[in-house]
């Protein structure tokens, strides 16, 4: 009998171990699928830069209503065409996807670490708080494209059907996570470190992008809320960004470069040239960024004299781009670039960085809190000034000396179209004239000054879509999917906003 015990104990030992050997075959070591909050969190960085980068039609097209750029053979883009293509259920399932959920579940997992000592202890609140901030700013995107937006059941997976909440309750929720997450970063210690590829882990930096963000939203409440607006722009500028800082991710070039070098230089394509709104203004006003902006092309129609000048499109015509001035990229262009120019210099270089929020943003918004009667600590002449040269800075500094920078700069300010004092029109259009110059390439930030302070009036193209009502769109629709997968939610959004069409206007949209 005791042979009998001595074999089964044998044979269920045998049996565990193979058990346990199957299990370890069946463990795939390379691809864990639990993945580190810091990947998560970096890969999330990454989308979120690339979804704002883009030039790709089906994904963003604000590039093309900014009036920045337009297309060369395929207009329906720029007729504000976005249902041939689904482009809005393209941003909707980047943005979610992509980019929030991905912040969302590196908070998670790095809440369920157990860190070391009171300095991991420190680190892992920063990168929650980070992480949070993050979430803020892309849900701020979201409200900003579509109005009334799935927010507070938006990253539940097992909920098919999360309602839209109210775009202005959004926001002032968004102020508050805000305000927590500030309070919570500790710069004494650190974060991500090399997992950060914005910051390098810098928590002093996060902390002035966060106020930076806080001013962007205040100000952008500010025909809705005025006290809200207020107070929060007052908390916050004075803690956010300074000259020549930014938040930015630096293209390494190869599989990591810029998306506008891949859209347009590694495929050959030519798709895109300046329009006329854009260049025609910088040309009247001698402005010098057309420069990094745009090449120039040869306008003599005699084959032995070369005459180049700056020459756009007009917007939503087709545009043959051997006609009109395009992107520049330093090797493609490098017959009509300076001697000077670097690798990374040009917009559709692969290294170009891609700006998310900016010193010059910041000074454009707080030229309009001091007009507001807001206290910034400046005039609004003096921020608008400040915003021009912070453009300059960047644009120039990449081609020209800082001395020759500073004259051009000088110059500019002096131009009585461009000086605070005698430009044109009240300060509406002239913060919002120079902002919209300055975002040039952000399209989005470009396309939502616009709306904010109306200026430049931009033209409408010839095929302009109906649901525009003959003027350049206000939103982005909703997706064609939501009208079947989440019928309920996204009916009454649509009637919560006034209709879901182009026309219909953000609520901030005054």
């Amino acid at each position: 009998m005791k042979r009998i015990y001595l074999i089964l104990i044998i044979l269920i030992a045998v049996a565990t171990s193979c058990q346990n050997k199957l299990e370890e075959m069946n463990n795939d070591t390379k691809h864990p699928t639990d993945v580190p909050g810091n990947y998560l969190f970096a890969n999330a960085q990454k989308a979120l830069a690339d979804q704002v980068a883009t030039p790709n039609v089906n994904l963003n097209n604000w590039k093309l209503w900014a009036e920045y750029w337009t297309e060369t053979t395929y207009t329906d883009e720029s007729n504000y065409d976005i249902v041939t293509r689904d482009i809005a259920s393209n941003n909707f399932r980047t943005y979610y996807r992509n980019v929030l959920k991905d912040f969302d579940q590196a908070k998670t997992v790095i809440g369920d670490e157990v860190p070391v000592g009171d300095a991991g202890v420190a680190a892992q609140k920063n990168r929650i708080n980070i992480a949070d901030i993050m979430m803020v700013y892309t849900y701020q995107k979201l409200v900003d494209m579509f109005g009334n937006v799935p927010y507070t059941a938006s990253l539940d997976i097992d909920n098919i059907s999360p309602v839209y909440d109210d775009a202005l309750t959004i926001y002032k929720d968004l102020i508050t996570r805000l305000d927590t997450d500030i309070a919570n970063l500790d710069d004494a210690n650190g974060s991500f470190g090399g997992d950060d590829i914005y910051y390098s882990g810098d928590v002093s930096m996060w902390k002035k992008f966060a106020n930076t963000l806080k001013v962007k939203l205040g100000i952008t409440l500010s025909a809705v809320d005025g006290a809200l607006a207020k107070s929060t722009v007052e908390s916050a500028y004075n803690k956010a960004f300074g000259p020549g800082e930014d938040c930015e991710l630096a293209y390494l070039g190869g599989i990591n470069a810029n998306p506008i070098y891949q859209e347009l230089i590694q495929t050959g394509r030519h798709d895109y040239v300046g329009t006329s709104m854009i260049i025609d203004m910088m040309n009247n006003l001698q402005d010098p960024r057309l420069y990094p902006y745009f090449t120039q092309i040869d306008t003599s129609s005699n084959a032995d004299v070369e005459k180049l000048a700056y020459v756009g499109g007009q917007y939503g015509y087709s545009s043959a781009y051997t006609s009109y001035s395009h992107i520049p990229n330093t090797s493609v262009d490098a017959g009509e670039r300076l001697s000077s120019d670097a690798e990374g210099s040009n917009v559709a270089d692969a290294t170009f960085p891609m700006v998310l929020m900016d010193y010059t943003e910041l000074c454009f918004y707080l030229a309009e809190a001091a007009e507001r009667g807001y206290s910034v600590g400046n005039t609004a002449e003096e921020w608008y000034n400040k915003g021009i040269t912070s453009s300059m800075d960047f644009w120039l500094g990449r081609h020209y000396s800082a001395t020759d920078v500073a004259s051009m700069t000088s110059d500019y300010l002096a131009n009585p179209d461009v000086a605070y004092s005698t430009a044109a029109g009240d300060w509406h259009q002239k913060i919002g004239t120079q902002a919209w110059l300055a975002f040039y390439y952000r399209g989005f930030v470009g396309y939502t000054s616009y709306r904010r302070l109306g200026y430049p009036v931009l033209d409408i193209p010839p095929n302009a879509a109906e649901s525009a009502g003959g003027q350049p769109p206000r939103r982005i629709t909703y997706p064609i999917a939501e009208q079947t997968l989440n019928a309920a939610s996204y009916a009454e959004a649509a009637s919560a906003i006034g209709g879901d069409f182009l026309k219909t206007k953000i609520f901030w949209d005054k």
